[in-house]
């Protein structure tokens, strides 16, 4: 008798060129041009081959040009959970007075909805940004969970290498100060857990994207690729080791994934900038192909959704209040 397997769960944020761009402080990300006719038709051949159905996090400025809707629905056509992803795309929502975030969401929310015929039930902010009010809202408007949390210690880290790197004002930087989280965020929790709502008994499931277990460190497939930079070898076992290390201490991974794990600097050249674009697609299909052949070894893969649904005894989840900056910009 085969042991069944754990439920774990996939999903892809469909950042678009634009969006890049403009996080990276590059000019003609006005123009809003878009790779999304290129990378959505691969991504979902390769998901069609390998059987999977995942949750694709889509943002609401693609939804409402003409040019992107038709890749969009080919996604609600091949029966994926369609997520909202926020309308701007700006890593610093956790700056949003509440009437903001209330646009940014329903307006995107809407746009999804009539594209692909599904209201999404679950929300990632961009850049893992998140608040109070994000919270309300989306708990005032039906979701079932969030999915903008990376409990790792290395966000900082990763934001002094990225101003080195981008071309900012001080103003951008000051937006960005808190992009990839800080420090104490590696102290949250890697399981699922149940956010309480400010000044009620409300509450909201969170599914983080997964970090090792223990150390806290990254496992999703950008950082990956950027380990197979230095040795593909190195990049599997590493993978290979969070697998073990989720086993070890019942952790039900959240993979992620980013439409640069499917494109390379031959294909987009204006995003060459970015660590292992320098890597050919065909070397990027073969390596990610590997990576979920050991995530479906391991786990049951489930779009968020219905990992939601799946997981037992949700009312005996951790409880947390939540803890933000408090800061905001004016409407």
């Amino acid at each position: 008798m085969h042991k069944t397997k754990p439920f774990a769960s996939l999903s892809l944020d469909l950042d678009n060129q634009w969006a890049y761009m403009k996080t990276h402080g590059n000019d003609g990300w006005e123009s809003f041009p878009s790779y999304l006719d290129i990378v959505v038709p691969r991504i979902l051949n390769f998901l069609e081959e390998r059987g999977l159905k995942i949750t694709f996090f889509i943002v609401g400025q693609d939804a409402i040009l003409e040019k992107n809707s038709k890749a969009i629905q080919s996604i609600g056509n091949a029966g994926h959970e369609i997520g909202n992803h926020s309308f701007k795309h700006e890593a610093w929502l956790h700056l949003y007075s509440e009437q903001q975030v209330e646009s940014e969401i329903s307006i995107t929310e809407g746009l999804l909805e009539k594209l692909t015929g599904q209201k999404p039930i679950g929300f990632r902010g961009p850049g893992y940004s998140l608040s109070q009010s994000v919270l309300r809202v989306l708990y005032d408007r039906g979701y079932q969970y969030d999915a903008s949390t990376l409990p790792t210690f290395i966000g900082p880290l990763a934001r002094i290498y990225y101003f080195m790197t981008a071309k900012l004002t001080p103003d951008d930087k000051k937006n960005r100060k808190l992009l990839f989280g800080e420090l104490h965020d590696g102290l949250r929790p890697i399981r699922p857990y149940k956010w309480q709502i400010e000044g009620s008994s409300k509450s909201l499931v969170e599914i983080p994207v997964t970090t090792m277990p223990v150390f806290r460190i990254p496992f999703h497939v950008s950082y990956l690729l950027y380990i197979y930079r230095v040795s593909p070898l190195l990049a599997l076992n590493y993978f290979r080791l969070g697998m073990v290390m989720c086993h070890l201490t019942g952790t039900q991974p959240s993979l992620l994934l980013h439409p640069l794990d499917f494109l390379g600097a031959n294909d987009i050249q204006e995003l060459a900038f970015f660590p292992a674009m320098d890597l050919s697609y065909e070397k990027k299909k073969e390596f990610v192909s590997k990576v979920l052949k050991i995530y479906a070894d391991n786990f049951t893969i489930l779009p968020l959704g219905q990992f939601v649904s799946s997981i037992s005894n949700k009312h005996l989840l951790q409880m947390i209040a939540p803890e933000f900056r408090s800061e905001r910009i004016s409407a």
